[in-house]
């Protein structure tokens, strides 16, 4: 039930329901929604429900998660999203004044590889 898993974050339940009306959800909206839901969607999946944005066609969506997937892009931070948020219409983060909120590390249970290649690039970084 992966995208019952999704749902446990207010932002991701937010922009389901957003692509699910076929809504616009923006470049960033999509690209936060593709970096989080790889996590947990499979590829077609994924593309599908990007696919339902008024914005987007099946082959831009096929592209967009096979950007994600190559780069193997972590979700964004709270900070990120918001940042993007104010580059476009649709609002990403549906309660920003909040400071729990947007943040899929705290809302999410995600795969462990995600916090291994957090620690890994805090470690190149560092040396």
């Amino acid at each position: 039930m992966p995208v019952e898993d999704l749902r446990q974050s207010e932002m991701m339940s937010h922009l389901l329901d957003a692509l699910d009306r076929g809504e616009d959800i923006g470049h960033y909206g999509r690209l936060t929604f593709a970096m989080v839901a790889h996590h947990f969607l499979g590829e077609e999946e994924l593309v599908e429900w990007l696919s339902k944005d008024s914005d987007t066609d099946e082959n831009e969506a096929r592209a967009l998660v096979q950007q994600v997937e190559e780069r193997g892009y972590n979700p964004p931070k709270r900070e990120r999203i918001l940042e993007w948020q104010e580059q476009q219409e649709f609002p990403i983060c549906p309660n920003p004044d909040d400071p729990d909120s947007c943040n899929v590390y705290r809302e999410l249970d995600l795969p462990d590889e995600v916090f291994e290649n957090i620690q890994d690039y805090r470690e190149d970084k560092a040396s």
